[in-house]
């Protein structure tokens, strides 16, 4: 890239973290961290690029002034645990909204794949899900009990299996990203594709509502935690396709420093989503009122925490600047 190009593209930004500085007494630590990174990556494809150039000495400057005053100034406290989930993940879901999109639009087709691919063959089911398992279900409605089959642990035991499980695939679609997008893309399809063909079996079967009420108990939040880990694993596969102004390999570690911080934020969700598969799910018996209200109030809490109030601290964000 022409250095000329190179300044063209990042003077504004250079800029507004120097307006940062001026005020960084009133800055948020976690916020001056990310612009030291992103400086420091910066003054990294300057001296690579332009090694005697005035704007990789100007770089090197404003990183060392950033570098001052972040670890003269930075205490480490207890409440970092707290601003760790309050702040930071928010943060870095608004820098990978895009993600989180393409993530929620791969897993939500996916899921029609499954359903229509169901629906057009009926030894599709079996295929995905396993002749024993369709079996077993079958067995449960003929006894009146089609959802027996989150009654037949005992509690204690699922919920330590399933959370582990789950957290565990998230693991899984975000390490993905190390052979680029594609392929946390393509563990996303194959979920999708899975959640799809089972809901198609009991819609089937005239137990659609049921199920409905059922799975999505703990459903909301395990299927959102996993569409979020997608987009981390999107986050660091973009990083190897995406360098942009950084090298190949800069630009993965950024993503894949990013896309860890939104994985390891999935696991209190998915310990939730364990207890409610694990106490609550098996309780059919319970009011669908009650069902429904867990439903909607866990999709209210996806919503809030990865859309919404990302969205209202990224706007903060860039008016502070």
């Amino acid at each position: 890239m022409k250095e000329a190009v190179f300044i063209r593209q990042n003077k504004e930004k250079w800029k507004q973290y120097e307006e940062s500085l001026h005020k960084a007494s009133q800055q948020s630590p976690d916020v001056l961290a990310d612009i030291y990174i992103d400086i420091t990556n910066d003054l990294s494809f300057a001296r690579s690029q332009y090694p005697a150039s005035k704007i990789t000495a100007y770089l090197n400057s404003l990183s060392s002034k950033l570098h001052q005053f972040i670890y003269q100034k930075k205490k480490e406290k207890f409440s970092r645990i707290i601003t760790f989930w309050t702040h930071e993940i928010p943060e870095v879901m608004f820098h990978a909204r895009k993600e989180l999109l393409y993530s929620f639009l791969i897993f939500t087709t996916s899921i029609l794949i499954g359903a229509f691919s169901a629906a057009n063959d009926k030894d599709f089911v079996r295929v995905i899900m396993g002749d024993s398992y369709v079996d077993m279900t079958l067995q449960n409605i003929k006894n009146n009990d089609p959802m027996a089959v989150y009654k037949s642990m005992n509690e204690q035991i699922m919920f330590y299996g399933i959370t582990i499980n789950n957290i565990s695939v998230s693991f899984k679609v975000f390490m993905a990203g190390i052979f680029t997008s594609l392929a946390s893309g393509y563990l996303l399809l194959t979920n999708g594709i899975m959640l799809g063909s089972f809901q198609y079996f009991f819609f089937e079967h005239g137990l659609f509502w049921d199920s409905f009420l059922t799975l999505w108990i703990h459903g909301i939040l395990e299927i959102s935690a996993l569409i979020v880990a997608g987009a981390a694993g999107l986050t660091m596969g973009n990083g190897w396709l995406f360098p942009k102004t950084y090298t190949r390999i800069e630009s993965f570690v950024r993503g894949a420093k990013r896309g860890a911080k939104i994985v390891i934020g999935t696991i209190p969700i998915f310990i939730v989503a364990g207890f409610l598969e694990s106490f609550v799910t098996r309780h059919t018996e319970l009011p669908d009122y009650i069902r429904l209200s867990i439903i909607l109030l866990s999709l209210y809490f996806v919503i809030a925490y990865y859309v919404i109030y990302p969205r209202m601290l990224g706007t903060a964000v860039r008016r502070s600047l």
